[in-house]
Formats: C-alpha cells, sequence, structure tokens
C-alpha cells in the first residue's frame, strides 16, 4: 500500500510542472551561475583559499533545495489535502494516513536526491567541482539537515488550516531563515552575534555542516546538536498538534 501511495503521490508531483521544474532548476541554476559569472572555481582569499563554488556555492545550493522542499512544498500539500477532506477519508478508510504523510516525505527526499545528483553532476563534470572531503560527514548533515527542516515544515502543516495559509507560513518562515542563517552573505561575514545564530537555526545549521564536510574542517558539533534538537522539538510538536481534519 505504501508503495502505491508514494507511486501515486509521485504521479501528482510530476503533474504540475512548476514544482519539478523550480526543484531541478534552482540548485543547478545557483552553481552554473555562480561557478561561471562570478568565476567561482579559482581560490578565494574570502574562504581561506578555497574556491567559492566548492565552499560555500555547493552547500548553498543543496541546503536551499532541501529547505525549498521541506518548508515550502511539503507542508503546502499537506494542509491541502487536510482542507479538501482527503486526510479525514483516509482516517475511515483501512488505510492508516500516516502513510500518505510517509509516501509524501518519500517523494520529496527522492525529489531532493535527484536534483542533488543532476547538480552535483552539473558542478563536477562542468565546472570542475571538486566532491565533499568528508563523504560521511556530509551524508550525515545532509541527514540530519533534511530531518530538521522536514519537521519544520510538518510543523506548519500540522498548524496550518489551509494550503493558502500553510504556504504563507512557510514563506514567513523560509526568508528569515535564509537570511539569519549565512545564505544571503556567508556567515564569516556576519556579524559575530549573527554567526552564532546561524549555527543553531535549521538553514543555517545545515549549510555551514555541509561546507565544514565539503571544505574538510568538518561539521561542529553545536551544528549537529542543533539539527538533531530542531528535528526533536519540531516534531514533537507536530505531532502533538496535528490534526487529520
Amino acid at each position: 500500500m505504501l508503495t502505491k501511495l508514494t507511486a501515486v503521490e509521485a504521479r501528482l508531483f510530476l503533474r504540475d510542472p512548476a514544482a519539478p521544474f523550480a526543484v531541478l532548476a534552482i540548485p543547478v541554476g545557483l552553481l552554473v551561475v555562480f561557478g561561471l559569472l562570478a568565476d567561482g572555481g579559482r581560490p578565494s582569499e574570502d574562504f581561506g583559499g578555497q574556491p567559492a563554488l566548492s565552499a560555500f556555492v555547493a552547500p548553498l545550493a543543496v541546503t536551499v533545495l532541501l529547505a525549498m522542499l521541506a518548508v515550502l512544498l511539503f507542508p503546502t500539500t499537506i494542509a491541502t489535502y487536510r482542507e479538501k477532506g482527503v486526510l479525514r477519508r483516509l482516517s475511515a478508510s483501512p488505510v492508516p494516513p500516516g502513510r500518505l504523510l510517509t509516501a509524501q516525505l518519500l517523494v520529496n527526499l527522492a525529489a531532493a536526491l535527484v536534483a542533488g545528483v543532476l547538480a552535483l553532476g552539473v558542478g563536477v563534470l562542468g565546472l570542475g567541482l571538486s566532491l565533499p572531503e568528508h563523504p560521511g560527514g556530509f551524508v550525515l548533515s545532509v541527514a540530519l539537515g533534511a530531518l530538521a527542516l522536514f519537521s519544520v515544515g510538518m510543523l506548519i502543516a500540522a498548524l496550518a488550516p489551509s494550503g493558502k495559509a500553510a504556504n504563507a507560513i512557510g514563506l514567513v518562515t523560509f526568508f528569515p531563515m535564509l537570511a539569519l542563517g549565512g545564505v544571503w552573505v556567508p556567515k564569516e561575514q556576519l556579524p559575530s552575534f549573527l554567526q552564532h545564530v546561524a549555527d543553531v537555526l535549521p538553514v543555517g545549521a545545515t549549510l555551514n555542516a555541509v561546507r565544514g564536510t565539503w571544505t574538510g574542517t568538518g561539521a561542529s558539533a553545536l551544528q549537529l546538536l542543533a539539527l538533531a534538537a530542531c528535528a526533536v522539538l519540531c516534531g514533537g510538536i507536530a505531532a502533538r498538534w496535528f490534526r487529520w481534519e
């Protein structure tokens, strides 16, 4: 049943061309624009002699991709299903509604994986992007980042009364997290107190943990702990307040 639900949700995801296009275009576009126009493949003094492409742009593309799926698309879809009575009907059927949430999560994670692999392929083959120096730490950072960000998305889905409300809450959450997380401006160029903020917010902790594993310095324990704490806290609140109708 979960396999069938996932296949159905995947078809629905692909039926709206805007979402798949955005998911694929944003990470690839970030790499291409910064890699070509900003000459990001050359060593930069701003990033300790590391190329900007691997020290900032590629981790940025991965983080923005996860945040967009988790905070904007995922909660809007779930809240829309509640608004239209889909979750209520499933709760009265032999199919547990929780499987629909799992199917949605799997579809979004699969979309992130496909887009991430495509972006890395373009970066490595076309722009000379180097692969993460700590692959194990990279996988752990991305996994914890996805867990934390999707827990934020689940919290939005739990509290939003409709799809439009979820989209509005997601946007209000998304852009401040980017601004305070060191996305618009690298963490090193932020004031000292905002650097600490960037290390504990979900987007900033994900971005800077991925940056560390990509360049070889490694993710800090604070960043990984912040991501785990966010997943537990937001996931727990979402589970407490989530309603099927």
